[in-house]
């Protein structure tokens, strides 16, 4: 039974060698969704404390605070 393991891993190897590869060389799956959320999660946090400034500052100055398009957009579909 071990000879005819060791066999099909051989071949397994043979037949997909970029999998064995890939799998030294990048992190699990798991790993890079959750890198990929923290840094979604990061670039959401940096615009959060943009706009939070810019409205502190522009209440502070007694202006009102220009809103990317962008953000005008999600509030018309929204309602």
């Amino acid at each position: 039974m071990e000879r005819q393991t060791a066999a099909m891993r051989a071949l397994s190897r043979w037949a997909f060698p970029e999998l064995e590869q890939a799998a030294d060389d990048q992190p699990a799956s798991i790993e890079q969704a959750r890198t990929e959320r923290r840094r979604q999660a990061d670039v959401s946090h940096s615009a959060a404390l943009r706009r939070a400034r810019a409205e502190r500052a522009a209440r502070q100055a007694g202006t009102a605070v220009a809103q990317p398009l962008a953000v005008h957009a999600r509030r018309e579909h929204a309602d």
